[in-house]
């Protein structure tokens, strides 16, 4: 009578010296998802198709510099007739339907975008690439404590970290390191997810994460 209800997965919470500290429990439909690699796909050419600048452009007969004379008279020379110095078929003419200004962004449905971040969250957990912190408490902004907390995280080289509100000391000791991203939740998209090795959850965030993206 009653319906089934799925357990929800829990994931491990991990302090800056990468000991576990607590466990949090999340949604299996956006950690525990079945990854869907042509919705990844599509995310991530929607997204660069949106970066393009589109700013390309070849002149056409009326734009390329020239006279305007007419090279002979249109009879009797037996010559063709022509009357533009700049036409396309003649050297350093005009192109024809060449490259023009233009926008490559398009529109995706926001349940595939949705869907394709569950994926991507979904296939960071499988291969264990996620990890959850409890959180980024960093007591200054240097660089060489940043660098040594994600070392103890054992995150590499390719990370994304991604935290709720504002942290100054991490948004500043972090911001130099090469290779490491810092984003808000409402920031994150499939691209970034799947351009960095490791990612690194503070749990208000991998709580967030599991609310927002719940179906």
């Amino acid at each position: 009578e009653g319906q089934e209800v799925t357990a929800m997965p829990t994931v491990d919470v991990v302090d800056l010296n990468n000991e576990k500290v607590g466990e949090v429990e999340l949604a299996d439909e956006v950690f525990g998802a079945e990854v869907n690699e042509a919705l990844l796909y599509e995310a991530v050419n929607h997204y660069t198709a949106g970066l393009r600048a589109g700013t390309h452009k070849t002149k056409v007969r009326s734009e390329v510099a020239g006279s305007g004379k007419k090279l002979w008279k249109q009879k009797g020379t037996g010559r063709a007739r022509v009357g533009s110095v700049r036409s396309p078929i003649w050297r350093h003419g005009g192109t024809v339907h060449g490259p023009q200004p233009r926008d490559y962004s398009y529109k995706l449905p926001r349940k595939m975008l949705l869907g394709a971040l569950r994926s991507a969250l979904s296939a960071k957990v499988r291969d264990g690439e996620l990890k959850v912190v409890q959180a980024f408490g960093f007591a200054d902004h240097k660089t060489k404590n940043a660098m040594g907390a994600l070392a103890k995280l054992e995150a590499g080289r390719s990370v994304l970290v991604v935290d709720n509100g504002e942290n100054r000391n991490l948004a500043l000791g972090i911001r130099n390191l090469k290779g490491v991203t810092l984003v808000a939740t409402k920031e994150v998209n499939v691209h970034l997810l799947l351009g960095h090795k490791s990612v690194l959850l503070s749990e208000a965030a991998a709580r967030k994460f599991s609310e927002a993206l719940a179906k």
